[in-house]
Formats: C-alpha cells, sequence, structure tokens
C-alpha cells in the first residue's frame, strides 16, 4: 500500500474512530474532549462529525455487549492487539445498529485500517470475522439466564455495579436504569433571563424553527430535540444557556434573596453559578463568591458569567474548597453551596467510559472528600442560613452517607426537607433528599440536600 492511500485511509471516519477509542480506553482520555479535539482539526464535516460521535459513543456504550457478540468469532479477544479488538467493534456496531450503513462499506474500510495498523494476515482475519456477523449476527445476550449477568451484557454495565444497584433500589429498577443509559441524550437549556417567562422563550424559539418543549422536571428548563441552539438569538444574548434538568433544580432550594452573600464552593464550570446569581442584584450587594482549584476552570465561570450578564454578581476564586475555612470569615455567608467532586455516575448516559473505569473504593475515598469538604465550609455559614449538598452520581457513600456522616459531627445543622411540585415522590427519600435516576426523567442522575444552621 502506497503512503498516500495510508495517509488517506488515516483520515477517514472509521480509522479516527479506532483512534479515539484507543486513546479513551488505555490512556484515559475523555470521550467529549478528544472528539470535540478532533472534529476540529480533521475539519470534518457536519455529516462526518456526526458520524464520528455516533460510532465513538455508540461502541463505548456497548463495548461489553458487542464483546460478548463477538466472542463466538473470536478465541481470545484479551490476547489480541488491543486496537484490533476496537477496529472489530467499531465495524460490528455499524453492521448491527446503524442499519442506514451498507456491510460492504463498513468491510472495506476495516480491511483497509486493518492493512494500515497491522498487516495483510490480520486485515484477512478482520474480513473473516465481519463476514460472520454479516451471515450470522452477533451472539444473543437476551439468552443469557442469569439475570445480573444478562442485565450486565446486554446494557453493557460491569457486573459488579449492577450487583451494587439491584442491592440498593431492586432488580426491576437497575434494569430500567442499565438500559436507559443506552438512549441518546438529549439537549436541555435554562431560562437565565428574568425578561421573559420560559413559555415566551419556547414561542420564540418555535418561530426560529426550534423542536422544543418545557421541561417537566425544572420550572426554568426547555428541552430542545432539533436546531443548533448556539445559533439563537435568545443563545446569544445570554437569555438561555445550555445545562441538565435535575441540575437546574439546586440553585433554587437556597432559598437565595437579591442581597445574600453566597459561597459555591465547588463553582466550575459555572451552570449552577450563573444560576445563583439570577437571584441576586449587584445594587442589592448581592454576590456569589465562586470557587475552583484551577485557574482554567474558573476562566470558563467568568466566561459563563460574561454570556450570561452576571458578571457583577460573581467573584471568582482559585482555591480549593477544603481550604476555604482559612480564606474568610466566619459566619460570613447566608448560603453555602457544596456541589461536591463525586464518582458521576449520573453521567453515564452522556459520559458512557465512566462505568468502565469506577470502582467501589472510589466511593469512599470520594466520600472522604466530600466530607472535609463540608467540614471546610461549615463555619462560614451564618446561623439560620442553608447548607445545599449535591453530587452528579448515585451512590449511598457519596450521598446519603456523607450528609449522615456530617451531621454526626455537626450538631448544629439539621435536614430541611426539600420540595417541589414538578418531581414525582419516587425522587424524594424519607429524610427529605432529592434523588434522581438517569431513567426517571431521561435526565442526569442527580443527588441534593439541603441543611440549616441552627
Amino acid at each position: 500500500m502506497d503512503n498516500k492511500l495510508k495517509n488517506k485511509i488515516k483520515h477517514t471516519v472509521r480509522y479516527l474512530a479506532v483512534d479515539i477509542l484507543e486513546s479513551v480506553e488505555n490512556e484515559g482520555a475523555y470521550s467529549n474532549l478528544l472528539l470535540n479535539k478532533v472534529i476540529l482539526s480533521e475539519k470534518l464535516s457536519p455529516k462526518d462529525a456526526g458520524l464520528l460521535t455516533e460510532i465513538v459513543y455508540g461502541v463505548i456504550q456497548r463495548k461489553m455487549t458487542l464483546d460478548y457478540g463477538l466472542s463466538s468469532y473470536i478465541k481470545d479477544p484479551k490476547k489480541q492487539l488491543s486496537w484490533l479488538n476496537n477496529l472489530l467493534r467499531v465495524s460490528a456496531y455499524q453492521m448491527v445498529y446503524l442499519t442506514k450503513i451498507p456491510d460492504h462499506a463498513v468491510l472495506f474500510d476495516a480491511v483497509e485500517i486493518a492493512k494500515v495498523k497491522g498487516h495483510a494476515g490480520i486485515a484477512s482475519y478482520v474480513n473473516g470475522v465481519l463476514r460472520n456477523v454479516q451471515r450470522n449476527g452477533l451472539r444473543d445476550w437476551k439468552t443469557i439466564s442469569n439475570a445480573k449477568k444478562r442485565i450486565s451484557v446486554g446494557a453493557s454495565m460491569p457486573k459488579w455495579l449492577v450487583a451494587y444497584f439491584i442491592e440498593r433500589i431492586g432488580i426491576e429498577e437497575t434494569e430500567k436504569m442499565a438500559f436507559s443509559l443506552l438512549e441518546d441524550p438529549f439537549v436541555s437549556l435554562r431560562l437565565q433571563s428574568n425578561e421573559i417567562s420560559r413559555e415566551e422563550a419556547i414561542g420564540l424559539l418555535k418561530a426560529e424553527g426550534y423542536d422544543v418543549v418545557a421541561s417537566p422536571v425544572s420550572p426554568v428548563g426547555i428541552r430542545i430535540h432539533g436546531g443548533k441552539i448556539v445559533d439563537s438569538p435568545l443563545f446569544k444574548d445570554g437569555m438561555l444557556t445550555i445545562q441538565d434538568e435535575s441540575s437546574q433544580l439546586v440553585a433554587p432550594v437556597g432559598e437565595l434573596e437579591k442581597d445574600f452573600l453566597v459561597l459555591d464552593s465547588c463553582a466550575a464550570p459555572g451552570g449552577k453559578t450563573t444560576h445563583m446569581a439570577s437571584y441576586l442584584s449587584a445594587s442589592e450587594n448581592g454576590k456569589v463568591i465562586a470557587l475552583d482549584m484551577y485557574e482554567h476552570k474558573i476562566s470558563l465561570i467568568n466566561q459563563n458569567a460574561e454570556r450570561l450578564h452576571v458578571s457583577d454578581r460573581i467573584e471568582t476564586h482559585v482555591l480549593d474548597a477544603k481550604e476555604a475555612v482559612h480564606a474568610f470569615a466566619p459566619e460570613s455567608f447566608d448560603v453555602i453551596y457544596v456541589d461536591a467532586p463525586c464518582s458521576g455516575l449520573g453521567l453515564m448516559r452522556r459520559k458512557p467510559e465512566i462505568k468502565y473505569v469506577k470502582n467501589a473504593q472510589d466511593f469512599l475515598d470520594l466520600h472522604q472528600e466530600q466530607i472535609l469538604i463540608l467540614n471546610s465550609v461549615s463555619s462560614l455559614l451564618k446561623k439560620g442560613g442553608r447548607l445545599v449538598y449535591s453530587t452528579c452520581t448515585l451512590t449511598t457513600e457519596e450521598n446519603q452517607m456523607s450528609v449522615r456522616t456530617f451531621l454526626e459531627n455537626h450538631a448544629e445543622f439539621a435536614i430541611v426537607p426539600i420540595r417541589s411540585e414538578y418531581l414525582d415522590k419516587k425522587s424524594f427519600t424519607a429524610e427529605g433528599f432529592v434523588q434522581i435516576y438517569p431513567h426517571d426523567y431521561g435526565t442526569d442522575g442527580f443527588f441534593i440536600s439541603c441543611m440549616v444552621k441552627r
């Protein structure tokens, strides 16, 4: 194969997909960040960018399903080169799940990629495996008799994680949740501006040609099912921002007033920070102090604040939240938010690689980190003030257990049950916390609690 043809193949969507999957699997790269980088560097057309995104996310979401399905034709995948496994996954995914793509196109590219990355013998092997897939399909996971294994393979979720959720929410809910993560995520918007109502914003967006509906979860949320929202005048003017609906529920729990001084102790990238600021008034000295450990993340908060016209109500600091106790005066804040570092299991639909890299020890390690942050900020809250603790995860260790542990050591705090007319009863725990699972509303999974300092 001449160098010109090799170079051409290296810039095809399927070759790029294999390379991205290699980086995600072996180097811990984030799929969303790497995808954006490759799409820009390769100057892909919208059509090719869409196909690349579909393949990468689809293969990550269904990796265990694909491996099980291919196992009829592969003796020992663990002995195969990593790129070869990913090439077979990429090809099988398209042949089985993307019905609009002709098999001959997938087979041709797969063989050519195998030649470039390997040699003629590997190319022949790839062709043989994929011809078997074409003739016989993938091995059927639905015939697995063991329920845990069937859910694990069918939903491509590690068996230990399936068992973890079964123990906490039961097998039926676990199955619903696990398979819901295979559905495509949708974009949700939050109305930032107080100048127009949500109904007016929806009307304007529909007039612009967008397919939008009111969120069933958030009173300021809008679901968008079609159209590039960043081109909308409403978005450009800072009246709307992109934020998951469950995340939109956090800021209102603080019951903010216009003149409050608020601490957002784990603020980046600033979606919740700007929401908090929308309740405040600069003329009445209302302000959010937003913290993050990294300068580049602080820059993101500032950019969001500028676009959404709330810079006059947000002050940012590069600071580890665990050190906040040394940086501010005791009892100086009216409300404190801790959107704590967590395992992020509530984001598995958007970031499917999360489910393969986390382990049970991570939950306990993060629990300890969360307690350190809560301990640090607790003395900074005024008496009568609210401490709002939230995560985008689903584990007991990082959610209920973190709150209970904190309360055991801080008798001056008490739980305030959260109320919402938008959420179903199933989203409220017995203690008055909010626990949203990804299959409940199609949103990210989220946990929210509120405590008051007596």
